[in-house]
């Protein structure tokens, strides 16, 4: 007898299909044969055997933010959107949230901070906690209170075969261990996470410092002397986009007061000429308010975007830096930038045998886009990011597997360094047919 789908199921041509096709990047949008909505892990799994008995090919969705092709959706296949799954339970006293994991970042780290939490976040509140959770997932509050999967106790999956596992320090170790970075989608598909959350401060102090694009050179180059080594209490992201926009902006969160963090900024505020500075001690839901403002959920691009990301383990000398200005200042598209964080503190307190996630020790993370809308300048903007990955790779290291980069063809070197070996063989473990598979997941080891 045939599993039947439940959950919302939508088949290709019913209504509500050419809303749930839209993907965060329009770049990765397909037509999948169906939709199936899950409401539980039930409907995951009658999900996963459907495939199966129908020989259909299938993805996992939570948030819609994958980044590049085929990865969270499939073209005449099955996707299974875990987005009205968005449960969240709060154990104070503990201080232990159970997520399901089709909520999306902004609303679950502003209810956190209503409620005297704070969680380690992205930078975008649209995303889903599903899949960032499994890639690491950081965000300013990082170098205070690490990845978002080192805050993971625990979590539910559904296998290959459809049953449903829970997995934590004591049970399923092997497969704990690779959920904490080894990337969304390889092993199972998650239907709820249990993490430590942090009591927050009652305030925090955050800035945003704003210069003319002709500085970014002089910025560029206080920021990452600065950045790496200041107080791990203060996070803070640095982005230059294109020359046609014009500008550098420095943003970030300080947990403390507005005087140390004054003199702590000074090494930022004193290269070049800042046209705007706001530095503002607020209530701490204030202060994740002014990071993460709020944005239509599922979110939507108007571009299409391609992304590609890298490590810096060293400092950059001119050349590197160069490369960035270039690429810049000959952006065809829509918009280009180059985004940074730095690193650090609570994030590199961790081996990197610890969990999956490998990259512990670099100074910053760092990635970089073009944006397009018409088809015609889809060519040009894919080479530029692929033509600056060549020219910086004497300068950078690896890559971060949530923000996938297909030209990348030794790919588990690149995401996961020397833990590709085991994700393998725990690959092999939970799901030795491959039956998760898709453009750079996990190969299940021979």
């Amino acid at each position: 007898m045939s599993t039947p789908l439940t959950g919302r199921v939508i088949f290709k041509g019913d209504p509500g299909y050419q809303q749930a096709i839209k993907n965060w990047n329009p770049y990765v949008d397909v037509y999948p044969l169906v939709f199936v909505f899950a409401q539980n892990s039930y409907d995951v799994s009658n999900a996963i055997k459907w495939a199966q008995e129908n020989k259909v090919p299938l993805r996992v969705r939570s948030g819609r933010h994958a980044l590049d092709k085929n990865l969270s959706v499939v073209s005449g296949g099955i996707v299974i959107d875990v987005s009205e799954m968005n449960r969240v339970c709060l154990d104070k006293k503990n201080e232990i949230a159970t997520v399901q994991t089709g909520i999306h970042v902004g609303p679950l780290v502003k209810m956190l901070a209503r409620e005297g939490f704070m969680a380690p976040f992205g930078d975008s509140p649209t995303v889903g906690i599903g899949g960032i959770t499994m890639g690491g997932g950081f965000g300013v509050l990082s170098r205070s209170i690490g990845l978002i999967s080192d805050n993971l106790l625990a979590l539910e999956t559904v296998d290959a075969k459809g049953k449903i596992l829970q997995a934590n320090q004591s049970c399923n170790e092997d497969l704990f261990w690779a959920s904490r970075g080894g990337g969304g989608g390889n092993f199972g598909y998650n239907t709820e996470y249990t993490f430590k959350v942090h009591r927050s401060p009652k305030t925090a102090t955050v800035f945003n410092i704003i210069w003319p694009w002709d500085q970014l050179e002089t910025v560029f180059k206080a920021w990452q002397k600065w950045a790496p080594f200041v107080d791990e209490r203060l996070g803070c992201l640095l982005e230059i986009y294109s020359k046609v926009n014009g500008l550098c902006h420095a943003e970030g969160i300080f947990l403390g007061s507005k005087k140390e963090l004054v003199k702590l900024l000074k090494p930022l505020l004193n290269a070049g000429t800042p046209t705007q500075t706001v530095i503002e001690t607020l209530s701490y839901p204030d202060a994740i308010d002014f990071l993460d403002p709020d944005e239509p959920i599922p979110g939507r691009s108007d571009q299409n975007v391609k992304f590609s990301s890298a490590w810096g383990l060293d400092l950059w000398s001119e050349e590197p830096i160069s490369i960035m200005k270039k690429f810049l200042e000959e952006a065809t598209g829509t918009e280009a930038n180059f985004f940074f964080i730095n690193w650090g503190g609570a994030l590199s307190r961790v081996p990197s045998n610890e969990t999956a996630f490998f990259w512990r020790r670099p100074l910053f993370y760092t990635e970089w886009t073009a944006s397009w809308e018409n088809k015609s300048q889809e060519a040009s903007n894919l080479a530029s990011v692929e033509k600056v990955r060549q020219l910086m790779k004497p300068y950078v290291k690896g890559s971060y597997v949530n923000v996938p980069d297909q030209n990348i063809e030794k790919f588990g070197k690149a995401y996961y360094g020397s833990n590709f070996a085991r994700l393998r063989e725990i690959k092999a473990k939970y799901d030795p047919d491959n039956l998760f598979h898709f453009p750079q997941s996990i190969p299940p080891s021979c």
